[in-house]
């Protein structure tokens, strides 16, 4: 159903702050959709999180990530960008990455300059790849790419291995090499955060993550600075809080009775799950149509 490459283009160049809310799996994408979002943003951290019980630590293989985002893109029609990780290898790989998601019908992908194991922003005991490995892989994913509009956006996680001006030198490399958007990822200060936007001509990511290194801006105070994108990608910890409590209380009581009125209906929700198109087509092709 989706993608809609082109849209995003669109939407990067229209102006203003553009959300990318964490989802992991058809259901999250449907409800951020629904919920009016412009795109959608396929979290590393939460696919990790959700489909292995396991941190964000480089455990989730291109294989999985494609098939989660196909799945995905068959039932939403927002843009969608996928994090790459570190593209899953050399730039080969990076190419095959963008074609599969292509296919997939993603469109976009973010790609980080961590070697692997690579692991979240935001943990301690990174390491990066040289400057010219990820120029590289930037190529590869721009060559490999059919439709002009699909997204490459370049991270780096310079800052707490080598320093936030090591991170502006790579951003730069990485802006000249051809990439969409850049992400200069867990800035330490409000003066870096600050000085990002205005070093580059492509659109910045802000990663808006909560109990990470950076500080938390308002979102008014982001776009005014020139952000274009803000990832809000951490959706595990209020899915997880609800489950521990849903969890915890039928251990207590036998059963979720005293938490109904924080539950969603069962006919709301296969009205998010589109129950009624569904049956409407069973009429359509079953016996008697």
């Amino acid at each position: 159903m989706s993608q809609d490459a082109p849209r995003l283009k669109h939407l990067l160049a229209a102006g203003g702050l553009l959300p990318m809310a964490g989802i992991y799996d058809a259901l999250s994408a449907r409800l951020a959709e629904q919920a009016g979002l412009p795109m959608a943003f396929l979290s590393g951290y939460c696919l990790s999180a959700t489909m292995l019980g396991l941190p964000d630590f480089g455990f989730i293989t291109l294989t999985e990530l494609v098939e989660t985002a196909a799945r995905i893109a068959d039932r939403v029609r927002i843009p969608v960008i996928a994090d790459g990780d570190n593209g899953f290898g050399g730039p080969l790989s990076v190419g095959r990455l963008v074609r599969d998601l292509e296919r997939a019908g993603i469109a976009g992908v973010q790609i980080e300059d961590q070697s692997a194991p690579k692991r979240c922003g935001h943990m301690e005991g990174k390491r990066l790849v040289s400057h010219g490995e990820m120029v590289g892989k930037i190529k590869a994913a721009l060559d490999a790419r059919r439709n002009e509009s699909f997204a490459v956006i370049a991270r780096t996680d310079a800052v707490a291995v080598d320093g936030f001006e090591e991170a502006v030198d790579r951003a730069l490399a990485y802006e000249r090499a051809g990439a969409d958007a850049i992400f200069i990822e867990a800035p330490e200060t409000e003066e870096q955060i600050r000085r990002i936007p205005e070093l580059f001509a492509r659109p910045t990511v802000f990663n808006f993550a909560i109990g990470g290194k950076s500080p938390l801006l308002p979102v008014q105070d982001l776009a005014a600075l020139g952000y274009r994108l803000v990832q809000c990608p951490d959706v595990v910890f209020a899915i997880s809080k609800t489950l521990v409590a849903l969890y915890g209380e039928i251990a207590r009581s036998g059963t979720y009775a005293a938490l109904i009125d924080r539950m969603t209906p069962f006919a709301d929700f296969n009205a998010m799950l589109g129950l009624a198109d569904i049956a409407e087509r069973e009429r359509r092709y079953g016996p008697g149509a």
